[in-house]
Formats: structure tokens, C-alpha cells, sequence
């Protein structure tokens, strides 16, 4: 997501900053610049014009022209209105007061992921300690009902059973009264999408809207149909009133387009966005953030937020007190890997990290860490339990065995061992001196144990200087010069 964009405006932030003193033609240059990156990213142009007219009228204040470091300035303007037009802070799902369940209605065109949004809002809600209740009100799409309730099940959530032969509108009010009685606190409505909008469609949610009376109205939105998208989303809140949208597919190449557009044009908040196919891929859309990344400064907060869910206080301890015995093993390796990679992939992971998307796209030819992950998790799952927990025992013909079963060479299987074996030593200094987790936390798995190559380059002894050798070359070339 944004690449293209921030790839375009970090060239610009470069030009600028590689002036000692900014007049008001090197501002007016930069923000022509500005202009372009956003219109290739398919921004709306009205949405462009304000952006560009706000940040130079700031710009050309004083607020620059007399600052001790005008590039940088101009960086901090440009990444102050990218939040503004991003809606400023993130914003919350509003719940009923009274003792009723909450009513979420999700609304959309076909194709643009509403049913599964569905589920993966049930399990975020879920983790946050409600109750969701799904309910399948598309009978048009066939095995939309059945893809619904099977999603549900892989979530454990409950879903309102549903024919294609009954009316959308009293499927929502029985699932409603149904949810009640279960004690649900959240039900999540499906509703029906069209591959346009079309006056069925719209008199059909208009109906659900005044039955059913839901507290929020989620306009759920494909980012990589850029503009067209905004043109939906306005089309919407003008016969529906939204409260808020939801952007999927945000992993893929989308240029960015709506999500800078849509807020601005209809005034509603982006408050979820789904960066991918799996049920858990959804987060909280936070503009700071996401300015944030554009702009290539990084994310951190939503990285700690990640580790967060995947390491807990007690499983560290555990860790912590296998160090210090020396007990940290091949299995306890494999399991931390796992956890990371979770995370999400080591790209996607260093673009959170400050200024590391500019040595993300110097390596961008070669092979990254994940790849050396890839083949350390094969190596390891060769082995038998009993192996991956005492290594020593690993001889010739077991080791030709683990070989030969992850499709490596015997080089490769005893080169992991040999720096896990360092790994160990480093862990159990670190943990006596009170280094703690601390230490496992800045490691990066790959690092310790790269394949032939990586960590053999790291590790090469440097050759030994032979003085005498040096003093005789020197006397040599005196003779000849004489």
C-alpha cells in the first residue's frame, strides 16, 4: 500500500531538503511535485487542490521562510495535513446505550468483500470480550448464507439461520430477537451487494436501515478500485447516511487513491481497514499512522501492538529461566520463529521500522531473511523431537537423514547447528549479566543462523599481517628506487 506514492515524495523531500534556504519558487517546485505523486496515486483532484492550497499557504508563512531547517519543516507541514485528510484520529464504533444488542450494518457492492469483513469484525469484537452474532441477509449471491456460517464457525461465533427463499428484512429482525435471547451483544448484518447501484438495492438497505435501526452503517470498500470506489462511497451516504467505511484488500498494490480520497469526499471516518485474506488481517485505521508510512517514517506503535497479541509476560519468563539453564532448544527456536513470522514478512515488517524502507529497496535484489527462515524452520522440522531438543546427539547418518528430508545439503544442517550452538552461549552471557528478554527481543532469528554464504561471511577470520614480510617489500623497493 502507498509505495508508489511514498517512493514519489520521499524524491521530492529530497530535493527540498538539499536546499540551505527555501524562497518561494523552490516551495512552489516541490509542491508541483507533491501535486503529480497524489494525482498518480489516483487521489481525487478536488481532494489534491485543497491538500496542495493548505500546505502552501502554510508553507510560504513564516512558519518556514524563518525556520533554522526549512526541508524538514516542509516534512513536518506536509506530514501534519496528511493526517488532517485522513480524518485527524482514529474513530470508534459507536454501541447503543440501552440494554439492546448493538445493530452493525455492512453495505457495499458485490464483490467488494462484505462477508468476510463480516467475520473478521465478529473476531475482532470477540477479542475485545463482546459477543458477536452474524447474520447471512444476502439471498441473492449464491452460497453467500453457507460461506458465511462457515466462517463462522472457524471463528466460534454464532449465525442466524438463513434461506434464500425469505425477505432480507425479516431475516435482520428475527436475527436481531435472536440475538437477544442468546445474550449477544453485537449483531453484524450482512446485506446484499450489486455489481452496481441499482434502485432495488437501495430501497432493500433503506428498508433494513428504518426496521432494524442499526447504530452503525459500514460502507465496505475494494481499495483497488481507486477512484471509483469514492464515486460509490459518495453515492451511499447520500441515500444512506454512513457512519463509517471499511477498506479492503489495502495488502495488494493499491496506489492509496481511496483512502486519501474517500474521507474528505464523504465526511466519514475510515475506521477498519483489511490487509489480508486471513480472518485476523483487520486493523484499527489510525491516520497518524498511516501518515506515517507514507511518508516513510515507519510505524512502530502497530509493531509493538502485533508482538503484543503473539508474546505474553508468562511464556518470557519461561524463555528467560531456559536461558539462563541453557535449555533454550531447536523446538523453543522454531516456536519464536514461528511467532515472528506471524508478524507478518520481514518486508512488511521493515517498513514499520524508521528508516528502514530506504535499505529495504537496497536489498531488494537480494534474497531476505524470510527466505533464510524458510529453510532454517525445514532443516528443524526434519529433525525428531528428541533431536530438536538434545542436537548433540545428531550424527553423520542422521544428519544426511534431516538433509535430505528439507531438501538442503549436510553443509547446510551443520552450519545451523554450529551458530545455534553459538546462539545458546550468547543467549545464557546475556541473561546472567540481566540482560533478560531484552535480548531476545533485538535479535533477529536470521541472523544466528544463516545458511552457508551469510553467516560463514560474517564469521570469516580476518588473516594474520606478517610483519617481517612487510619490512622486506619495503627494503626492496628502496633498493630499486636507488
Amino acid at each position: 500500500m502507498f509505495e508508489s506514492l511514498s517512493d514519489r515524495l520521499d524524491q521530492v523531500f529530497k530535493k527540498i531538503k538539499g536546499h540551505g534556504h527555501l524562497d518561494e519558487k523552490t516551495i512552489q517546485d516541490g509542491l508541483r511535485e507533491v501535486r503529480l505523486a497524489l494525482l498518480e496515486a489516483d487521489v481525487n483532484y478536488r481532494v489534491v487542490k485543497d491538500f496542495v492550497d493548505r500546505i502552501r499557504e502554510r508553507a510560504l508563512g513564516q512558519e518556514v521562510l524563518s525556520s533554522l531547517t526549512p526541508g524538514q519543516q516542509v516534512i513536518k507541514i506536509v506530514h501534519e495535513e496528511l493526517i488532517e485528510l485522513l480524518g485527524g484520529e482514529s474513530a470508534d464504533l459507536a454501541f447503543t446505550p440501552d440494554t439492546g444488542p448493538s445493530v452493525f450494518m455492512l453495505v457495499g457492492l458485490q464483490g467488494s468483500g462484505k462477508t468476510t469483513t463480516a467475520a473478521k469484525l465478529a473476531l475482532h469484537l470477540k477479542g475485545q470480550g463482546h459477543s458477536p452474532f452474524l447474520v447471512p441477509a444476502d439471498v441473492y449471491r449464491p452460497a453467500a448464507i453457507d460461506q458465511l456460517h462457515t466462517l463462522a464457525g472457524e471463528i466460534q461465533v454464532p449465525a442466524f439461520a438463513s434461506r434464500s427463499d425469505m425477505d432480507p428484512v425479516a431475516i435482520c429482525q428475527e436475527a436481531i430477537e435472536q440475538a437477544r435471547d442468546q445474550d449477544c451483544d453485537i449483531v453484524l448484518l450482512d446485506t446484499a451487494g450489486r455489481l452496481h447501484i441499482d434502485e432495488h438495492l437501495m430501497q432493500e438497505l433503506s428498508r433494513i436501515k428504518e426496521s432494524c435501526r442499526p447504530q452503525e452503517i459500514l460502507f465496505v470498500a475494494d481499495a483497488m478500485t481507486g477512484q471509483d470506489a469514492v464515486t460509490v462511497a459518495e453515492r451511499f451516504n447520500q441515500l444512506l447516511d454512513i457512519s463509517g467505511v471499511v477498506l479492503t484488500k489495502l495488502e495488494g498494490d493499491a496506489r492509496g487513491g481511496a483512502a486519501l480520497s474517500i474521507r474528505s469526499i464523504t465526511d466519514k471516518p475510515i475506521k477498519f481497514v483489511g490487509m489480508g485474506e486471513k480472518l485476523k488481517d483487520l486493523e484499527v485505521f489510525h491516520p497518524d499512522r498511516v501518515a506515517s508510512r507514507i511518508l516513510g517514517m515507519g510505524d512502530m506503535l502497530t509493531l509493538i501492538e502485533k508482538a503484543q497479541q503473539e508474546f505474553d509476560d508468562q511464556e518470557s519468563a519461561a524463555l528467560e529461566a531456559k536461558f539462563q539453564k541453557a535449555d533454550f532448544d531447536l523446538e523453543d527456536f522454531r516456536n519464536q520463529m514461528r511467532k515472528v513470522r506471524k508478524l507478518g514478512s520481514m518486508e512488511s515488517l521493515m517498513k514499520m521500522i524508521p528508516g528502514m524502507g530506504k535499505i529495504r529497496d537496497q536489498i531488494k535484489d537480494a534474497r531476505l531473511p524470510e527466505h533464510e527462515l524458510t529453510r532454517v524452520e525445514a532443516i528443524i522440522n526434519s529433525m525428531t523431537p528428541k533431536e530438536r531438543h538434545k542436537p548433540s546427539i545428531l550424527n553423520a547418518s542422521r544428519k544426511e537423514r534431516i538433509a535430505r528430508g528439507s531438501g538442503t545439503t549436510q553443509a547446510d544442517v551443520n552450519q545451523l547447528l554450529k551458530n545455534f550452538s553459538q546462539m545458546q552461549k550468547m543467549l545464557k552471557k546475556m541473561s546472567s549479566k540481566g540482560g533478560g528478554m531484552s535480548g531476545l527481543n533485538g535479535l533477529d532469528p536470521s541472523a544466528g543462523l544463516g545458511m552457508p554464504g551469510q553467516a560463514a561471511a560474517k564469521n570469516k577470520p580476518k588473516k594474520k599481517i606478517d610483519r617481517k614480510k612487510q619490512k622486506l617489500k619495503a627494503k626492496q623497493k628502496k633498493k630499486k628506487k636507488k
